[in-house]
């Protein structure tokens, strides 16, 4: 389980929550607070839930999983509403104002491509069954839900310098960067005929005695090289090892930077390949992947200080049960 999953049932809560607004003398299960969780609510939440766990999970895991998501679904309402108490005592609400949460809808129009609000709502009721006006609710809420946790939980949630460089030691492979090379070409055509091949043969060795004079191998490409590569001197950028031909590759790992190779040959071509410069069996930086062991190594404190602050404003809050539990996990 991640942090997102984790959060997962107050966002859905807060979708039924949304969809369940304006009911009215519907039988009241449990009081939270100053709010009210329905029969309506609760089962539309739990509809909800199902159809995640379905995209989700199959036989037995999910058997288990629907077993226990009336029980689960109901904590989630619950959450969802204490997490929109504190937001209040934090004084987040007034942050998340209109001119904000209009802001999201049109970026999310534009991700989308939708054209005018009408699109977006058209989308929206066949999507999830709600306009735009609700949208925006059930994004308040996911937002306000957010930024409680940023604030009391993840921010608060802590890992040591020395024990991400541990990390990184102990799991070094999980960075290491594929071997690449960088290479210049010079290919002739051997031609069809033993005189053609012959001829390229003499070209090459007198192109190697250029180079052994000192001529530059670009400059020898882009005089004498057949290949459409010439134009750039031959150059064929970074290629990753297991991208080339076998002899090239195998010719590649035997040189030293600048350094030429001996002449290579396929069934049309003749081929000398000039090493640039190689990156081998080369590990990511710890500055450069610390992010990442950050998250890794946060997640699992983050998870359990999810939970311990969930369960702190259970206690503190004033939750009152109109029907038993058991009847209300039991769906009577």
């Amino acid at each position: 389980m991640n942090c997102r999953q984790v959060l997962l049932p107050l966002f859905l809560a807060s979708a039924a929550l949304i969809s369940a607004a304006g009911e009215v003398r519907e039988e009241v299960l449990v009081v939270v607070n100053s709010h009210v969780i329905t029969r309506r609510t609760l089962q539309q939440a739990v509809e909800q839930e199902h159809a995640a766990l379905y995209r989700q999970y199959s036989g037995k895991e999910l058997d288990q999983k629907l077993r226990d998501a009336r029980e689960k679904t109901l904590s989630g309402l619950i959450d969802a509403f204490l997490i929109e108490d504190k937001a209040d005592d934090l004084g987040i609400r007034q942050t998340v104002n209109d001119e904000y949460l209009r802001g999201v809808v049109e970026d999310i129009k534009k991700q989308y491509n939708f054209a005018t609000d009408a699109d977006f709502e058209r989308a929206l009721r066949t999507s999830q069954g709600i306009g735009i006006q609700d949208f925006v609710k059930l994004q308040r809420r996911q937002i306000l839900n957010q930024e409680v946790m940023r604030r009391e939980v993840f921010s608060k949630v802590a890992v040591e310098d020395q024990e991400l460089r541990a990390w990184y030691e102990d799991h070094k492979d999980e960075y290491r960067q594929p071997s690449r090379f960088r290479l210049r070409e010079l290919v002739l055509a051997k031609g069809a005929t033993a005189e053609e091949q012959q001829a390229a043969r003499s070209a090459l060795a007198k192109i190697q005695e250029a180079l052994k004079k000192g001529v530059s191998f670009e400059e020898l490409v882009k005089e004498h090289s057949t290949s459409p590569s010439k134009s750039t001197g031959g150059d064929l950028g970074w290629i990753g090892k297991g991208f080339l031909r076998p002899a090239i590759e195998n010719a590649a790992m035997g040189l030293k930077p600048g350094e030429v190779s001996e002449p290579l040959e396929t069934d049309k071509d003749l081929y000398l390949v000039q090493l640039v410069s190689a990156e081998l069996d080369l590990v990511k930086p710890f500055t450069e992947v610390r992010p990442q062991i950050l998250e890794k190594l946060q997640q699992p404190k983050a998870e359990n200080a999810i939970q311990n602050y969930l369960q702190g404003l259970r206690v503190r809050a004033n939750i009152r049960y109109q029907v038993p539990k058991e009847q209300i996990f039991k769906g009577s």
